[in-house]
């Protein structure tokens, strides 16, 4: 009978890194929201980088570099993964990688740089919540566009390591969105009621 070992190299030190870097993208997202809670409130970072935008396009820079390197190291991981046939579905791969990546660049178009790596928490909010494409679609689509572009690398490729690395970033992203959700509407919510707040005072 066949076994995970038969389709998985587990001992694999690529895949070890692929993992721990998929692992810390999103906890590295966590303590910079946890921490933005403070930048938030006392605006730490804008101080230190003397702007909000700085901050900002600073957090950009490094957000963005590490999913560039946790994108490389899964590519190296499959690339040193056994070949399983049933799952070679380059076609399929295909459509799913080129989905996601509609979605993914899509929102990041959408949103601008400050909309897509939390500029709302150095208090640089857009005027409006995007309701348009990719976000008709799915409230997360750099997420969910994401974990389609693993998956689709990985039917592409024909390697099962890809299957089990992408279902790790559906969790993670899923845990991500539980946490993220919540604080990023309480920010607009006080920014409504602030200017809820103005206008009946103006109206008095």
């Amino acid at each position: 009978m066949a076994s995970l070992t038969d389709f998985v190299d587990l001992s694999s030190q690529s895949l070890l890194w692929s993992a721990a870097s998929i692992t810390f993208n999103p906890i590295f997202w966590k303590y910079v929201l946890t921490f933005s809670l403070s930048q938030y409130r006392n605006h730490f970072l804008t101080r230190i980088f003397g702007g909000a935008y700085n901050g900002c396009y600073f957090l950009a820079f490094a957000i963005f570099s590490l999913g560039i390197l946790r994108d490389h190291l899964y590519q190296v991981a499959l690339d040193e993964q056994p070949f399983y046939a049933p799952v070679h579905q380059p076609i399929l791969g295909g459509a799913l990688f080129a989905i996601g990546s509609v979605l993914v660049l899509s929102s990041m178009w959408a949103l601008g740089v400050t909309g897509t790596y939390l500029g709302d928490y150095f208090g640089i909010l857009m005027d409006a919540p995007v309701t348009g494409f990719p976000f008709n679609v799915t409230g997360s689509p750099m997420y969910w566009g994401s974990t389609l572009n693993f998956l689709g690398v990985a039917l592409y490729k024909g390697k099962v390591a890809g299957l089990l690395l992408t279902a790790q970033v559906f969790v993670l992203y899923w845990f991500a969105l539980k946490w993220e959700d919540p604080f990023t509407s309480e920010i607009y919510a006080k920014r409504e009621r602030e200017r809820s707040k103005k206008q009946g005072s103006k109206k008095q």
